[in-house]
């Protein structure tokens, strides 16, 4: 399914897109995650309806679910408390679009997510070729009232500017992108992430971290192509960077192998591998990798011969992960302060995951 977006004139870039990406926010809001033709088709009323509510003679206008869903709802769904239409004009044309007023909950909860993707290449000779972290950071908030926060990263340049006795290591981070709650003037000014945040969840910021990387793994191949064309010999050694109290789940290394391979005599000290032909690799998975812990896997790879025998091309390594309660870039929330006229009590909690983007080791 591709969403497509026609202009008749030079129009910025960077509004057609972001109002597309804005646009299948919202479907997925009404029509769930996984919407599709037949979907779309069913509800086409509605979807004028949102079209014509988050766009006026071509200029993107209201694109905040919460305040679409006061007066544009699916036929058997209907809102608890019918809002009245004062409150409607002011959601619409207020400054705080994106949450409504008088929002209740019986426990005052605070869910942080920092979410990590590592892309890695990796020289045939260990040399670092591509290294960068990309990241969010997903909140759920559950908060009564207008309640302001206050959210504080590691930032580097934010923990210079403390006193000495205060001061910790800091993460370099080379860009960032907020979510429009969030007060630029402030953050440009003193780096500070002040905000009133809509009801539920959203992500807060993007970030880009290229230096001081902590690898999750350290892969080391030794792979040798006997005289002949008849047989390759594969070594691999896997180190985990990461504390001893954690462990990766999911972890999965195509270890890539020639066209023409007829069978694979593998020895592993851990999980289980696999040759698969349709992948053409050798496929290592182990469900949960502990901590500092090393693996080795050696694999003799018979050949069949061929008519016209032709270099084999070693495509890389491929790795895939999960660490949870990790950061690679060593991003940290230090602090979540929210402030509101009543003064109640806010639980926090966060949860830190590290996953492997483009994670490749030449070989």
């Amino acid at each position: 399914m591709y969403f497509v977006a026609l202009t008749r004139s030079n129009v910025n870039p960077a509004l057609v897109f972001e109002y597309l990406f804005q646009k299948i926010r919202i479907l997925k809001a009404y029509l769930g995650e996984d919407f599709d033709e037949n979907s779309m088709r069913n509800n086409m009323t509605l979807i004028y309806e949102l079209m014509d509510e988050t766009m006026d003679f071509g200029y993107p206008q209201n694109c905040a679910v919460d305040v679409l869903r006061l007066y544009i709802n699916l036929g058997n769904i209907r809102p608890q408390d019918e809002p009245e239409p004062s409150q409607l004009t002011s959601q619409i044309t207020g400054a705080i679009d994106w949450r409504r007023e008088g929002i209740r909950h019986k426990k005052n909860e605070v869910y942080i997510d920092v979410l990590e993707s590592v892309n890695l290449l990796l020289s045939s000779t260990g040399n670092i070729l591509r290294n960068e972290v990309t990241g969010q950071v997903q909140m759920n908030t559950k908060l009564t009232g207008m309640p302001e926060c206050k959210f504080g990263l590691n930032d580097k340049l934010v923990i210079e500017k403390e006193s000495t006795s205060q001061r910790k290591p800091g993460v370099e981070i080379d860009d960032c992108t907020f979510h429009r709650c969030v007060r630029l003037g402030k953050f440009d000014a003193d780096r500070t992430i002040t905000f009133i945040p809509p009801d539920g969840e959203f992500e807060l910021m993007r970030y880009r971290v290229t230096d001081n990387i902590n690898l999750p793994f350290r892969i080391i191949p030794a792979v040798q192509e006997e005289q002949g064309q008849t047989k390759v010999s594969i070594n691999l050694k896997v180190i985990a960077n990461f504390s001893d109290k954690l462990f990766a789940t999911h972890v999965a290394i195509k270890i890539p192998v020639p066209k023409n391979t007829a069978k694979a005599k593998i020895k592993n000290s851990f999980g289980r591998a696999k040759y698969e032909p349709e992948q053409q690799a050798i496929v290592w998975r182990v469900k949960r990798f502990p901590g500092k812990a090393e693996c080795m896997l050696a694999a003799d790879v018979d050949l069949m011969p061929t008519v016209r025998p032709k270099a084999w091309s070693r495509p890389p390594i491929n790795v895939e992960f999960q660490v949870p309660m990790f950061t690679a870039s060593g991003v940290h929330v230090r602090f979540l302060r929210v402030y509101d006229k009543s003064g109640y009590h806010t639980n926090r909690w966060v949860r830190y995951i590290t996953k492997a983007g483009g994670y490749q080791i030449r070989i």
